[in-house]
């Protein structure tokens, strides 16, 4: 589980995070959705180690064994706990995609930085478990955007961490690869057992795909729990300034929210 306990964050005399606590359950999908700069690029990148906290305790707590600090810990070490599928940027696309996937087994390297049998056998498993093995060979500036983004999911699955944090993974993909990214997502969160924080924009996906949202404002927690708990029209009215309206999804037990008028 990664337990997030009162976390602040500031950007010299901006603080920009208040006091965020959450908890990511093994096997579970947590949505984090907000306005434009409520600050969720900022958790998730505070979450791994890229920007440091102000105050608060971010921890992986495995059943029998101690609470691990993860910002007392080296970024190699941290590495081995969490792995980070960023917001789609660009790699030299000379590198090819077996390369690119192969840079997630960098924390698991001997001292000489040497790639085993082994590092090869969990690499191919990553590509495999994303759909995307028959693509090891390309080059990654061939590659569209939804192929890309498996590519980046592969590569965070090859660093073999109980953690997983995604940053936007779908801003940049039509509606095929959007809905095709989030299943993969959701069931390799239940095949793996993995603890899964994902920054997302589209509210329909995480009501769709996450277990439980937490809907972030100016930097605060605004509300927490299930998608029918936080997807409400009063919260997600008042959070984006704009009237919706949540009615029942027409094929899934979950809200689906449409935008009103202004």
């Amino acid at each position: 589980m990664l337990k997030i306990e009162g976390l602040t964050v500031s950007y010299g005399p901006r603080r920009v995070l208040h006091n965020i606590s959450l908890e990511i359950n093994s096997g579970e999908v947590l949505a984090l959705i907000g306005p434009n700069g409520a600050g969720k690029s900022t958790l998730v990148r505070a979450v791994s180690g890229v920007i440091p906290a102000e105050n608060g305790s971010i921890c992986r707590n495995d059943l029998n064994r101690p609470s691990v600090d993860l910002i007392s810990l080296s970024p190699m070490q941290r590495a081995r706990s969490l792995a980070v599928v960023p917001q789609a940027g660009s790699m030299p696309p000379a590198f090819t995609v077996w390369e690119t996937v192969l840079m997630g087994r960098t924390p698991h390297l001997n001292f000489l930085g040497q790639v085993s049998a082994k590092d090869e056998v969990i690499a191919r498993l990553a590509l495999q478990k994303v759909d995307a093995l028959d693509l090891s060979e390309r080059r990654v500036g061939e590659l569209s955007g939804g192929e890309w983004q498996r590519v980046l999911l592969a590569r965070a699955l090859a660093q073999s961490t109980p953690i997983l944090l995604l940053d936007e993974p779908t801003s940049n993909l039509d509606l095929h690869y959007q809905v095709s990214f989030m299943e993969t997502l959701s069931s390799l969160t239940r095949q793996d057992n993995l603890a899964v924080l994902v920054a997302l924009h589209d509210l329909n996906l995480a009501a769709r795909y996450a277990d439980r949202v937490a809907l972030l404002v100016d930097g605060e927690i605004k509300a927490k729990g299930t998608p029918g708990q936080v997807l409400t029209q009063e919260l997600i009215s008042t959070a984006y300034h704009l009237p919706v309206q949540v009615i029942p999804h027409p094929f899934a037990d979950v809200p689906l929210v449409l935008p009103g008028k202004k």
